[in-house]
């Protein structure tokens, strides 16, 4: 089965090295060629361009950081629709909004292009070991021909029904980390103002009821003041929107997100959206005056 793999950024380039070592033939493509180096020598083939990447793939898969350029890379001229071979399969790995992959797979299925939803949950971290969760919407038949693909990236593999089943799921999911990623930051500058020192603060939380994935794996990243950078602010506020716009789709009230999305929006007219996902917290401390180090 020849794979081709287009972006390989924090997720992409550790999964494509994930199916590298499991065998798979991999092309590989990214806007930056530098990103490739060390899949090139570990055996995946360089492609100058999209069609280079895709015209004789079996499989095509994409990790890419926005709905606009995933509408971008499927539907341009020189574009992976364009070039794609009539009845391959093309598995999206991001995060996507439905409207976007509603047009986009139109115009895979006059080229009986096959679709599978499959965006990833786990963080660069996951990706790394190959234990992300992967979310899939599609066709059943067209998931069961993938799973050894899946199974070389993830270590949970949920296929959840139609097309699009995916992206809700990991839209739903996602909007925890950064509602949690406030609160969190909120736990502590209660207790630092009330006297708790944050290191304190922060073991306490990470034995308690509200103990989470966020306090233990990004609490220490808000201590040190790095704020994380795996990931970007500008993503993170990409999610927020997308996922109130997957509200207003569905009717769904959620006053929470809506706080939360204002938040990072503001974040990133301050900080920039190349500014870790984190800085969002340091709203928080300078409205307290107070730093959370540990």
């Amino acid at each position: 089965m020849k794979i081709a793999f287009i972006g390989l950024g924090n997720m992409g380039e550790p999964m494509a090295a994930n199916l590298v070592k499991a065998g798979f033939d991999l092309n590989i493509h990214d806007v930056d060629r530098n990103k490739a180096e060390s899949l090139v020598q570990a055996g995946a083939h360089w492609a100058d361009s999209i069609q280079a990447a895709v015209s004789e793939a079996d499989v095509v898969m994409t990790s890419l950081p926005s709905p606009a350029i995933i509408k971008q890379v499927a539907s341009a001229e020189d574009g992976l629709i364009a070039h794609i071979r009539e009845g391959a399969i093309w598995i999206e790995l991001s995060t996507n909004n439905l409207d976007v992959w509603r047009d986009v797979r139109e115009l895979a299925a006059s080229k009986q292009v096959r679709t599978l939803d499959a965006p990833i949950s786990g963080g660069a971290e996951g990706a790394a070991a190959g234990t992300l969760t992967v979310l899939v919407g599609g066709d059943q038949a067209t998931f069961d021909e993938c799973q050894p693909i899946f199974s070389a990236i993830g270590k949970r593999i949920d296929y959840l029904g139609e097309a699009g089943a995916g992206y809700v799921a990991k839209i739903a999911q996602v909007v925890l980390c950064y509602l949690h990623s406030v609160a969190l930051s909120e736990a502590l500058m209660l207790g630092v103002k009330g006297g708790v020192p944050a290191d304190k603060m922060l073991a306490i939380i990470q034995n308690s009821t509200g103990r989470s994935y966020v306090a233990d794996r990004y609490g220490p990243s808000i201590l040190n003041g790095d704020y994380d950078p795996t990931f970007e602010l500008g993503l993170a506020l990409k999610d927020m929107r997308l996922t109130l716009e997957l509200a207003g789709q569905v009717m769904a009230e959620l006053p929470m997100c809506r706080q939360v999305e204002q938040m990072y929006g503001q974040a990133v007219d301050q900080f920039g959206g190349k500014a870790p996902h984190l800085m969002a917290v340091k709203l928080l401390e300078q409205a307290n005056d107070k730093p959370l180090r540990g």
